[in-house]
């Protein structure tokens, strides 16, 4: 068990990120969203090492779900 409170502002951000790629993929795979959800949160990331984990996290995610 972790105490996401004793995270850096880094870490904690990358937490998040991790939740928002799991669940823009759960949307996609549940016909919630299509799939320019993954650009559309992508697009809204300024910092490119963010950007780039957020899109490793989507892909992960899509591997682990099964989406295309």
């Amino acid at each position: 068990m972790h105490n996401l409170a004793l995270l850096s502002d880094a870490e904690k951000n990358r937490v998040e990120l991790d939740k928002q790629a799991a669940y823009s993929v759960w949307q996609v795979k549940n016909a919630k969203k299509g799939y320019e959800v993954f650009a559309e949160i992508a697009n809204n990331i300024s910092d490119d090492d963010e950007r780039e984990f957020f899109e490793r996290a989507v892909t992960k995610y899509k591997a682990q779900m099964g989406v295309a």
